[in-house]
């Protein structure tokens, strides 16, 4: 080879080096060319989109970084994608220390932060596609928004409910995809692809972090607290699509710029749609004031939180007739939140400085009403709730040997409250502390009654603890020790007793009938060795489990799991009360519990039961499917929970009614919940409850149609708390102080039982202790029936008209479910 070749052959490669990067770019591929097929043409699988964003990934190395930052239940990985230009990426742990400085007023930021969620409904599918296609333009086509942003990206909140409904379609669309709206392809059943695996609505579990993929997502979440988060979503197939600003009410913690930046936003998205002649609407229907959304979670802290919403959802498929015979395609979706995706960072990337500007100010000190809430009570209670702040990043401290005094929320008085060093401290002078505010505040200011959501939630109503919020800062003293130091249990004892007031004492009972130990409870107070011990106490005698092989080992070691002590004693013969051979003390025994699903239920009420058993109490439970209940030997059961529902007339026919009833009166135990109420105890004599019923108010006039919605907002309780009376001896009740708080849903009201009323509202406790409540509504749900039992034969029904485990974050609710299971006989 001649030395004029090798020079030649030298440039060629230099040359080569030089163009790579322009020729990787040319090269990336798109979502359509990558999966092999047309997006829009098909849905596609999340183990595709997982691939798509691995490949990203691995071409893009310098722009992109992708985790996996947990998994779901069903084992499908969460993904969370961050994307800038490569010198960005280079100083990102940078940017983003510079970023979060600004929660104490610091810093110098130069770059804002998007973070874009997709597909938080499962069968809101068209979110994910979207993803696709909006992170392959922002390395391509508007690479150049990336200078100055950093895009988070999580592809898919959701995988297990989007692949329960991407597989669903697959399985029954006609080829080619039939646009009939009466077609089977738009019906979903009843295990829809919307909520995750245990049938919970994501999108309304970022405060509450019930379910894993919240617990996970926060994680990361709080590690960038973006300037901008925007969550899709899909609405009623023939609804055009809706963007920022929101709907009022606005929770009066929302700035003035957030609510000028979301119009900012939404002129910008305008401008588009406008171009392409695309239909949409904005400040209708979804508002900012429920604290567990994907917009106002963000928003309260600090961030423009946004919901988008493109018609189609679970009906529309890849195509379908809309009521004014269009045809909107999954295309067509894909268009118009790729549209907004991208138009959301573009806006961003012009308002940087302002952005970062304004976060400083979200977080500067604030003058809020309440300066502290200062909570007592249960120490079980107190350490669940200390636990969920710490998910929050939320600050807290001791008590000391004092006294606060403010608005007490088991009053609404001012009064005052002794504190010791088991008291919580938690101040809005933090960084969280508007998120502090809104979680804390005893009742949420309304600028409209017409919400979208529940407009009460307080934590200390939701958890059951005394609290009181004061005008004035009250420092804590040092970071709080909630969990007790176990003591172990002690060898050869006549007997263990564990006191009955939290869900860790109904998780440590449900571990040791898991593992065959017999253990009683007493229906009376008693006093033992000088200690006094409530109802619903539970004793585990020696002499119960002789048979029982490692009987202490299995006792330690629930109480270890468990972090619970157990009291000793060496005698069954109590100073006062009843001693452990009366018939005043019960065996617990070992039960087989059964739980109706189907479409006589609601897929959440369902679910929030399913994932109480398996996620919270350890409790085996079986699932019987309406479609097969009419073949079911009942008696191989000991309970039977009928979920809240709307379908309950054509389920309960005559057969299955008697059935039910005669499974009750040899003995069964039926728990009756919400809508099951009405399904089962509607015209039949056999049942004591019967439904309130008031006379329409004679001075009701006829209204203008565009009025009525105001008038029928009388006769609504859009989740609101009142304070209710408990009848603590009832078994139903055990655990619990002589007031309760419930959190009612609607106005759904029956009268009291002769015998069995354990949970009512008392005459002059139909005014909400927080949030609102309808004229009429009031009037209707006046001196009813919260919770109650009643004897059937040999059996029980159990009657809950408010749901004890509304979104598994009411927590001072769950004990009743467990009485329910395990103290009535």
């Amino acid at each position: 080879m001649t030395q004029n070749t090798n020079n030649y052959m030298k440039l060629i490669l230099r040359y080569a080096l030089l163009l790579m990067p322009l020729l990787g770019l040319a090269q990336l591929k798109s979502p359509s060319e990558f999966l092999g097929y047309e997006l829009g043409t098909q849905f596609t699988r999340h183990h595709e989109v997982v691939d798509y964003y691995q490949y990203l990934a691995e071409a893009e190395p310098q722009r992109m970084k992708l985790i996996e930052y947990g998994k779901t239940n069903e084992r499908r990985p969460l993904l969370l994608a961050t994307i800038s230009t490569k010198e960005n990426m280079q100083n990102l742990d940078k940017i983003r220390e510079e970023h979060m400085k600004g929660l104490n007023g610091e810093g110098t930021p130069d770059k804002a932060i998007v973070w874009l969620s997709y597909n938080v409904h499962g069968n809101e599918s068209v979110s994910t596609e979207a993803s696709m296609q909006t992170i392959y333009d922002l390395f391509t086509s508007k690479s150049s928004y990336l200078e100055n942003i950093v895009v988070l990206i999580d592809p898919c909140i959701n995988p297990d409910g989007r692949d329960r409904y991407v597989n669903w379609y697959n399985q029954f669309k006609n080829s080619p995809n039939q646009v009939d709206p009466n077609s089977k392809e738009h019906h979903e059943n009843w295990w829809s692809g919307r909520s995750n695996h245990y049938m919970f609505d994501l999108n309304r579990d970022w405060a509450w972090l019930t379910q894993v993929e919240s617990q996970q997502r926060l994680k990361q979440f709080n590690k960038w607290l973006p300037h901008v988060h925007v969550d899709f979503h899909e609405q009623g197939v023939d609804n055009p699509y809706y963007f920022a600003p929101a709907a009022e009410p606005f929770h009066e913690v929302v700035t003035d710029f957030q609510r000028e930046f979301q119009k900012t936003i939404g002129k910008n998205h305008a401008k588009y749609f406008d171009e392409n002649g695309w239909f949409y609407f904005t400040k209708e229907v979804f508002d900012l004031l429920y604290p567990s959304y994907g917009d106002t979670y963000p928003t309260y802290n600090g961030g423009i939180g946004m919901t988008y919403e493109q018609g189609g959802s679970g009906r529309a498929g890849l195509g379908i007739i809309t009521s004014i015979g269009d045809t909107l395609t999954l295309k067509d979706r894909i268009a118009h939140h790729h549209t907004t995706g991208l138009s959301t960072v573009e806006v961003a990337a012009n308002n940087v400085n302002k952005l970062n500007d304004e976060f400083k100010k979200f977080h500067l000190k604030k003058d809020f009403k309440y300066k502290s809430y200062v909570l007592n009570g249960n120490p079980d209670k107190l350490e669940l709730l200390t636990n969920l702040l710490s998910k929050h990043e939320i600050e807290y401290k001791a008590g000391s040997n004092s006294s606060v005094k403010g608005y007490n929320y088991a009053t609404g008085k001012i009064s005052s409250l002794k504190t010791t060093d088991k008291s919580i401290v938690i101040s809005t002078d933090q960084a969280k502390g508007t998120l502090v505010k809104v979680l804390f505040e005893p009742m949420a200011k309304l600028s409209d009654s017409v919400t979208y959501d529940i407009t009460a939630w307080s934590l200390p109503y939701a958890y059951g603890v005394n609290a009181i919020a004061s005008e004035s800062s009250f420092n804590g003293t040092t970071a709080v020790n909630s969990k007790p130091e176990l003591k172990g249990v002690a060898a050869n004892s006549y007997a263990y007793l564990a006191d009955w007031n939290s869900m860790k004492d109904a998780r440590f009972l449900a571990e040791l009938l898991r593992n065959k130990v017999r253990v009683r409870y007493a229906h009376k107070p008693f006093t033992v060795d000088g200690i006094a011990h409530e109802r619903g106490t539970l004793i585990i005698t020696k002499s119960d489990n002789k048979n029982l092989k490692n009987f202490n080992k299995i006792l330690s070691t629930a109480s270890k799991n468990q972090n619970k002590n157990l009291i000793s004693t060496n005698t069954g013969f109590v100073e006062s009360g009843k001693d452990f051979g009366s018939s005043y003390v019960d065996v617990i025994q070992s039960l087989n519990i059964a739980v109706l699903s189907g479409e006589p239920t609601s897929t959440l009420r369902f679910g929030e039961i399913w994932n109480f058993f398996e996620q919270q109490l350890d409790y085996p439970i079986s699932v019987l499917d309406e479609d097969y209940f009419a073949r079911v030997d009942l008696t191989k059961y000991d309970i039977l929970i009928l979920p809240d529902g709307r379908g309950y007339n054509s389920f309960l026919t005559t057969y299955t009614k008697e059935k039910i009833k005669d499974w009750v009166k040899h003995g069964g135990k039926l728990i009756a919940m919400g809508g099951a109420i009405d399904g089962i105890t509607a015209s039949d004599d056999d049942f004591d409850l019967k439904e309130k019923e008031i006379k329409k108010d004679s001075s009701d006039t006829i209204g203008s149609f565009e009025i009525s919605e105001r008038e029928q907002i009388k006769s609504t309780i859009t989740g609101a708390i009142f304070k209710a009376t408990v009848d603590n001896t009832n078994p139903l009740a055990y655990g619990y102080d002589d007031t309760y708080f419930t959190l009612k849903l609607g106005a759904r009201s029956y009268k009291y039982l002769d015998n069995g009323s354990a949970v009512y509202l008392s005459e002059g406790d139909n005014e909400p202790i927080s949030g609102f409540a309808g004229s009429e509504a009031k009037k209707k749900i006046a001196e009813t029936l919260i919770f109650g039992t009643e004897e059937m034969g040999r059996g029980q029904v159990i009657y809950m008209v408010d749901n004890p485990l509304f979104r598994g974050f009411w927590e001072n609710g769950k004990l009743f479910f467990a009485n329910a299971l395990f103290m009535v006989k």
